[in-house]
Parts: structure tokens; C-alpha cells; sequence
């Protein structure tokens, strides 16, 4: 995924302004593409210097006003033509993975911490997810693009929910991990 693709897509939800829509960043499309204030002004540029996007005319142009975007229909062609490209799925690039893998060649010191750690963090974010569910989708709500709106959320609940029973099975292996006991000579000479 791309951020001018998520820019087109959050705009064409709702024109908004820069600020606006760094803001919905923050609350929605961030939990699955995060990008920084700057980045998503950047990318409103050129997106409008591309004619894919266009500032909506000001009744009155005062200095310093919050310009709000909307779409383009080449804007909308693009989305539409991105939504249907082919595209391989992202390696896994976890540092947490990294470390364990490197705890197998030096041992696992501070590593429990860490995963326990982790444990709270998907452990919270799966808490957000389910309240944004719970208040977002009530039952009976079934427009085609709630279904849709629901099946991302769906997917963070998924992947929380994987890395909760992940890191469960991880914290039990380095648990059961025997450490070395201090002057036991387990060391290479």
C-alpha cells in the first residue's frame, strides 16, 4: 500500500483538510498505514500537483486558511485501478523476531521482560479494536461499505490475536530455558 493511495482513499471518504485528515490518520487509517504530518502533507502536493486531488475554491480566500481536498476523476480512476493491481504480500521485518533469533546465539537475558512487554502492547491494541467494533458495527449494520470498513478491523483483531497466542507460546520456550548458572563453565575456551 501506498500513502498517496491511502491519502485518495481517506479523501474521497470525506474532502478534508491537511489537519483533518492527519487527524483521521490518527484514529483510523494509521492503525494499518501510519504516515507522519509532514509525510501526509507532502504527499497532498503532489497528489494535487499530479490532478488527482484539488483544493476546493474558498468563498472568501483569507491568508493562512485550511485548504480542504477533494478527488479528482483521475484521482478516482487511479484508486480504482490501484485497488485491483496485483501485489505480493510484505516479508515480515519484526525486530522482536531479530532478537529472538539472536537470543538463540547469546542467551535470552532480558528477553521474558520484553515479550511480556509486547504482551501488554497487542494486548491493548486488541482491546481498541474490539471497543471500535463494538461502537462502529453494531449488529444489523450491513452497508456494503461497513462490511468492508469491518472486514480491515477484523484483520487487526486477527493479527492481535495471533500475536497474543504467539507470544504465549514464545514466553513459555524462554521459560523453560535452562540459563547457565554463574562459574558453571558452559562458556567456550
Amino acid at each position: 500500500m501506498s500513502l498517496p493511495h491511502a491519502i485518495l482513499t481517506a479523501l474521497l471518504e470525506k474532502p478534508s483538510s491537511g489537519l483533518e485528515l492527519t487527524r483521521r490518520f490518527d484514529k483510523s487509517i494509521g492503525y494499518f498505514w501510519s504516515a507522519t504530518h509532514q509525510q501526509i502533507y507532502r504527499e497532498l502536493g503532489r497528489l494535487e500537483e499530479a490532478g488527482l486531488i484539488r483544493a476546493l475554491p474558498s468563498e472568501v480566500p483569507v491568508r493562512g486558511q485550511k485548504k480542504e481536498y477533494e478527488v479528482l476523476p483521475d484521482g478516482s480512476a487511479e484508486l480504482a485501478r490501484w485497488v485491483g493491481e496485483r501485489q505480493d504480500p510484505k516479508t515480515v521485518r519484526d525486530p522482536l523476531l531479530l532478537r529472538i533469533r539472536a537470543a538463540a546465539v547469546v542467551g535470552p537475558q532480558g528477553l521474558e521482560a520484553e515479550l511480556r512487554r509486547h504482551v501488554g502492547l497487542h494486548r491493548r491494541q486488541l482491546e481498541t479494536y474490539e471497543a471500535i467494533e463494538e461502537k462502529d458495527f453494531p449488529p444489523g449494520r450491513r452497508s456494503d461499505e461497513d462490511r468492508l470498513h469491518r472486514l480491515v478491523l477484523r484483520g487487526g483483531i486477527a493479527l492481535e490475536t495471533f500475536w497474543l497466542t504467539w507470544l504465549e507460546e514464545a514466553l513459555a520456550e524462554v521459560g523453560e530455558i535452562a540459563l547457565p548458572a554463574p562459574g558453571a563453565g558452559g562458556g567456550a575456551a
